[in-house]
């Protein structure tokens, strides 16, 4: 098992930045992909960015530009840089992790339900 622990969501302004930050703990060697994904209010879940075990990175195009994930790999923590946050950008958001490493990372962007693990989420609201 693979346990997820987000932090560092809150409200901005729009225009503002936000870090987010996911701590995985338990059996994190197991996983290949890590990834975002947010839910807000009458709307699908949206996958928003995933990078797998060698750094490749994949972004939804809503947010193409504007977020950058990472991984600290020594440190099991996964982070969300968002810049110039929109009110649309409003929603929870969700660390999340897969174990198989047979989709491309843009798989989990189309489909962020197929992820094996997920956290408990992050709230982030922006303001307009």
């Amino acid at each position: 098992q693979v346990q997820l622990v987000e932090s560092g969501g809150g409200t901005v302004q729009s225009g503002g930045s936000l870090r987010l930050s996911c701590a995985a703990s338990g059996a994190t060697y197991n996983t290949y992909y890590m990834g975002w994904f947010r839910l807000s209010p009458g709307k699908e879940r949206e996958g928003v960015a995933v990078i797998d075990s060698d750094g490749r990175q994949n972004y939804a195009e809503s947010v193409q530009g504007r977020f950058t994930i990472s991984q600290d790999s020594a440190k099991k923590t996964l982070y969300l840089q968002m810049n110039s946050l929109k009110p649309e950008d409003t929603a929870m958001y969700y660390c999340a992790a897969s174990k198989s490493a047979y989709y491309r990372g843009a798989y989990y962007i189309q489909h962020p339900h197929q992820y094996n693990y997920r956290g408990q989420g992050t709230q982030v609201t922006v303001s307009s």
